[in-house]
């Protein structure tokens, strides 16, 4: 039996508040129908890469759920709904285009450019506070899911956060790691340490494929 717990993440499919730049955070934003394919050809690639999976968890945000139910009937798998994977609360940024918000709030988002760590964007959640909560998540699933591959749909600013766990990052460096909607970004973890196994995979969208950034 392997011993080596391998999680891969898959960021939800496209919703109208990504393509607009438009921070989500905890706003229960659907997919829209951009999305809805990505999902659809997420779902169809994993049933087709013959990939055997142990569990599926996704977050409760609907944009998040409805790309896990995509990939729940190809592959025959229940899926557990769980907050701990929600991307973070950005506060006062939620709703707002990334090119309003340093009209609108220039004070926090500087704090944001700066990535304070302690700095909680005005009611949300600091970003020593979501290092904290995925830092739970993964030892959630190492201690349920030892030497096990799991599958988990999350959101980009939380696999962001995956990843800079994973490869010791610093929590108030910018980000490097590119997370496209529905991307799969695998880690594994030894028993001792975390690694990044392959990052920001897009072969099975082609065209559909699409950067932005998830917030």
């Amino acid at each position: 039996m392997s011993t080596i717990t391998r999680i891969c993440f898959a960021r939800h499919g496209e919703t109208d508040w990504n393509a607009e730049r438009r921070m989500q955070g905890h706003i229960d934003i659907p997919l829209n129908s951009h999305g809805q394919a990505q999902a659809q050809l997420l779902a169809q690639s994993l049933q087709r890469a013959g990939h055997t999976f142990n569990h599926l968890y996704s977050s409760d945000l609907q944009r998040a759920a409805d790309t896990a139910k995509q990939v729940s009937s190809a592959l025959g798998l229940g899926i557990t709904i769980n907050p701990i994977f929600r991307e973070r609360h950005v506060g006062v940024l939620q709703g707002l285009r990334l090119d309003d918000a340093p009209h609108a709030v220039p004070e926090v988002w500087q704090a944001h450019l700066a990535r304070d760590i302690q700095h909680d964007l005005g009611g949300g959640e600091s970003i020593q506070a979501f290092h904290e909560r995925a830092q739970r998540a993964l030892a959630m699933l190492v201690a349920a899911h030892q030497g096990q591959t799991i599958l988990v749909v999350s959101h980009g600013g939380t696999l962001d956060m995956m990843y800079r766990i994973a490869t010791k990052q610093a929590l108030d460096q910018a980000r490097v790691a590119v997370v496209p909607n529905t991307s799969l970004n695998w880690i594994a973890f030894d028993g001792k340490a975390w690694s990044v196994e392959r990052w920001a995979d897009t072969d099975h969208l082609s065209t559909l494929a699409l950067d932005n950034v998830d917030l």
